[in-house]
């Protein structure tokens, strides 16, 4: 039995389960893909059971290779941790980042934030992934996952980075053109832009009054002839005068303090989009992991810091 499980196996097999395929593991490890199924093929032999299943099309994890992952993840975060306890673990942390980001806000302001980190981490490998919405929180193929609004799963860390509010904006043109809604239901009545991304109900923006003693929400059904789910393209068409946009301040505010765009109906609110970095809680004790959260953390931090300012002085 002392064979059976070899130390090399439990990295191998998690990077194998969290690429989804023989070839994308080949990519991660730097390797051909033969050697990838030669190992894993071994790793099988010495288990004697299956713990991949693989078609033509796609590959999936047997029950059997669930137990093995779950465990073989637990072992290696365990170790992590065991480094960091006795102070094994360099200061300079080292070893893959797996980073998850939304399309818009991940070119816009996480990829150069990466681009600062490697530099100062030169040991640290980071692989950005970029999507329209956020993985599913028991997606094995991110180890963090920088998204809009914090997790209702409470089996993942979530760390707010920064607060963020959803505005309504405008170009000053398409104000002078179509006039300036004063009220929520003004907005029946102009073309807004449509943003399809999340699980949000695509059309329906709720407005609160900023205030009164009992501040009342009203949801408004918005039309208009553009729609897309990439937010810098609607910000972008926003610009162009073509509607009335809701999007993050963090995504806008260069723009509104230009002048190019100006915000809508200042005095009601909509819902937060503040900023969490999300990880699994076996990764926590990582020093990769816990570096980058507070780098990441401490540069939203200044670039907030910097936009109060400006706004103080405007």
């Amino acid at each position: 039995m002392s064979g059976t499980i070899q130390p090399g196996d439990l990295p191998f097999f998690s990077v194998l389960a969290g690429a989804g395929s023989l070839s994308a593991a080949a990519r991660e490890l730097g390797i051909t893909t033969p050697a990838v199924s030669k190992h894993l093929a071994a790793m099988e032999a010495r288990a004697g059971v299956s713990l991949v299943s693989r078609t033509t099309r796609r590959m999936s994890l047997t029950p059997e290779g669930e137990v093995y992952l779950e465990h073989a993840r637990r072992i290696l975060g365990e170790i992590d941790e065991m480094e960091e306890l006795l102070g094994v673990a360099k200061a300079q942390p080292t070893g893959l980042l797996r980073v998850n980001a939304t399309l818009g806000f991940g070119r816009s302001h996480v990829a150069p934030l990466i681009s600062t980190f490697v530099a100062t981490y030169p040991e640290v490998d980071v692989q950005l992934q970029l999507s329209v919405s956020p993985p599913p929180l028991t997606d094995d193929s991110f180890d963090i996952c920088i998204r809009f609004g914090a997790p209702p799963d409470t089996r993942v860390v979530a760390r707010k980075l920064a607060d963020n509010r959803r505005l309504l904006c405008a170009s000053p043109a398409y104000l002078r053109k179509y006039g300036v809604p004063k009220v929520p239901g003004d907005l029946g009545r102009h073309k807004c832009i449509g943003i399809r991304q999340g699980e949000e109900a695509y059309g329906l923006w709720r407005l609160t009054a900023a205030k009164g003693r009992q501040p009342e929400t009203q949801a408004v059904k918005t039309r208009g002839n553009l729609t897309t789910n990439d937010g810098e393209i609607a910000v972008k068409w926003a610009l162009e005068g073509h509607g009335i946009l809701m999007r993050a301040e963090w995504d806008v505010q260069r723009y509104l303090a230009s002048g190019r765009l100006v915000e809508v109906l200042p005095q009601y609110k909509t819902p937060d989009a503040d900023i969490y970095a999300v990880y699994p809680p076996r990764h926590q004790s990582a020093a990769r992991v816990r570096k980058f959260v507070d780098f990441i953390a401490a540069s939203f931090g200044r670039q907030a810091d910097a936009s109060a300012g400006g706004k103080a002085r405007r």
